[in-house]
């Protein structure tokens, strides 16, 4: 019996760690990103998990700072956002700063390397097909107004709050 695929909606930094643990349990993952299809206001380039306000991750301090304990906790899990971060990490005192290019394309040849990662660019642009069997929606602020819109008709929802840095 072979293990049906979990598909991620978007590659930020969410969808990327998300697929990133999955294919590590040996879960087939099918990462759906619209970069390179569609672009944002925001984003230059089409790697994953692309920071687009800051480099900054915050503070790195794990024994005064509830982000830091948060990084810790990342750590001890190999999560690849973390991991791939202080591979690319630049001076900024107790803070953990990136690189933002190198640290983007490095997520990217990691996924794009992962045997169980399959990445598919395209836009979602409504909920996901019903025989989608597993499904992470992680588009964040960023998400196109069509998937948006279908996401605020099937809630009943006037409003979508997205919280960011």
């Amino acid at each position: 019996m072979s293990i049906k695929p979990i598909h991620i909606i978007g590659g930020g930094m969410a969808g990327s760690e998300a697929a990133w643990q999955a294919a590590n349990a040996g879960v087939p993952v099918i990462l759906h990103e619209m970069r390179g299809v569609k672009g944002t206001e925001a984003h230059q380039t089409d790697k994953l998990a692309e920071l687009v306000c800051s480099n900054s991750f915050r503070s790195d301090d794990h024994t005064t700072n509830a982000v830091g304990v948060l990084h810790e906790e990342m750590r001890r899990a190999n999560g690849l956002i973390i991991t791939t971060a202080a591979d690319h990490q630049v001076p900024a005192g107790s803070a953990l700063a990136v690189d933002r290019e190198g640290f983007s394309e490095a997520v990217t040849a990691k996924l794009e390397a992962h045997p169980n990662v399959t990445i598919v660019r395209e836009e979602i642009a409504g909920l996901p097909p019903e025989d989608w069997d597993s499904v992470i929606v992680a588009t964040g602020p960023l998400t196109s107004i069509a998937l948006a819109e279908a996401i605020r008709a099937h809630t009943g929802e006037t409003d979508l709050a997205f919280f960011d840095a």
